[in-house]
């Protein structure tokens, strides 16, 4: 008489999926702020109130994605905390869509923008667009949340690369915001140098 298997079912391949889209997600806000950055220490672009904001709003988002991948390294995620992680990037996304479309208006009189254009388009319009895509990809994440709730998962080196990755981008950008600002309660609305060392 054969004694049943006690190998655990692999899991669904949509959970998967949602797992990899999680880091995905975390990855893609690290490069647009790392090409932010980029700009501002090799070009000498430094960002405006509004960009600074724009920033944190995407931030925001990315840690929200960041929390579903570490709150599934037990292997799966509960409903709540999915809900929770995805949650924040939405208000994330809304925060910085007002922001960036703020931004948009004010240049809308001048159609040469404010600093470098990448494949035609400024980067606040760049980041009026990514605000948007996470708005219907977290608002898809909630519909077939079911499917791709992590589940069944692998939390190991690759994943807490991508958080630490989010980490040390977060932690250049409050030292340059600081030395961009210095001990001044706003920063200029036209920054030309660092008021930390001016």
């Amino acid at each position: 008489m054969s004694t049943p298997s006690t190998t655990p079912a692999p899991a669904p391949l949509g959970n998967r999926v949602g797992f990899l889209l999680a880091h995905a997600f975390v990855l893609a806000y690290c490069a647009i702020l790392l090409t932010s950055l980029g700009f501002q220490i090799f070009a000498g672009d430094m960002p405006c109130p509004l960009c600074v904001v724009q920033r944190m709003a995407m931030l925001l988002c990315a840690a929200g994605a960041a929390y579903v991948v570490v709150r599934s390294r037990s292997g799966e995620i509960s409903t709540v905390d999915y809900m929770t992680g995805y949650g924040l990037a939405t208000v994330g996304a809304v925060a910085g869509m007002a922001m960036s479309a703020r931004q948009v208006m004010l240049h809308l009189t001048h159609p040469e923008g404010y600093g470098p254009a990448v494949l035609g388009l400024h980067m606040y319009t760049w980041a009026l667009v990514t605000f948007l895509v996470v708005i219907v990809f977290c608002a898809l994440s909630f519909v077939f949340a079911p499917v791709l709730m992590p589940k069944g998962v692998a939390y190991g080196v690759a994943s807490k690369a991508v958080v630490w990755l989010l980490l040390v981008i977060a932690a250049v950008i409050t030292v340059l915001t600081f030395a961009e600002e210095g001990f001044n309660f706003t920063l200029p609305d036209d920054p030309l140098r660092y008021e930390l060392f001016a």
